[in-house]
């Protein structure tokens, strides 16, 4: 049974968030700070955490910050603004997912299995990838171009790992979510393009690009991307 750290100082929320996953089978622990939640995180070591972004003590993103920190724990954030800047934060701190406030439990029920099948499926041996000097190795978890590390969150390697293992092959939006998120990954195709821009970061230029495709999707060619005006 996988168990799920829920945080949030609404009692209402976590009832109602803790009775959804009840029902889909999942252990369910709970916290209402961010202090109660390090510390039950580092002694339950949970299998995913759903965190509230304002938390008492201890906020949400310093939180995320501590857990990617220890490690790879999966963690989907709550918020209730829908501000981009939340968003991008929320990814840039390691969380695979965010959900805005008020919100479907059933969907982030569908959310956490996605997720969790994703996390499952990376622990899983498989070989490496290999696409000009790129070379990515998902057991190890590994990215890297020549002799140089990526810096790279759980899900864009996901996502990178996708487009490379079909280079010059396009991949709609729509794709992508399927493989990286999950079949029944109820989120928006801009959480492929948020993620497509931190990896190019790391891509560089000095390595295969991820191309823009108007009005489709992405692909990874094997070459940098070409100058501007080129």
């Amino acid at each position: 049974m996988k168990t799920i750290l829920v945080v949030d100082d609404e009692r209402n929320i976590v009832d109602l968030v803790r009775l959804y996953l009840e029902q889909s089978g999942f252990a369910v622990i709970a916290a209402a700070d961010g202090e109660t939640a390090l510390a039950m995180h580092a002694r339950h070591d949970p299998d995913l955490v759903i965190l509230d972004l304002m938390l008492p003590r201890v906020d949400g993103l310093e939180v995320c910050r501590e857990i990617r920190r220890r490690g790879q724990t999966p963690v989907v954030m709550l918020t209730a603004r829908s501000d981009d800047i939340d968003t991008i934060v929320g990814l840039e701190l390691g969380a695979d997912d965010y959900v805005t406030k008020p919100f479907n439990p059933r969907a982030l029920v569908a959310r956490v299995k996605a997720i969790l099948r994703r996390s499952e499926g990376d622990r899983r041996s498989t070989r490496p990838i290999e696409v000009g000097d790129l070379r990515i190795d998902l057991r190890r978890r590994v990215a890297t171009i020549g002799e140089r590390r990526l810096v790279l969150r759980p899900r864009e390697l996901d996502l990178l790992a996708a487009l490379a293992r079909d280079p010059g092959v396009v991949l709609t939006r729509d794709a992508l979510l399927e493989t990286v998120w999950g079949t029944d990954f109820p989120g928006e195709t801009r959480t492929v393009d948020v993620h497509v821009a931190e990896v190019r970061k790391q891509l560089g230029g000095t390595g295969p690009s991820i191309e823009t495709v108007r009005g489709y999707g992405y692909r990874l060619v094997p070459g940098p991307a070409p100058a501007a005006g080129a």
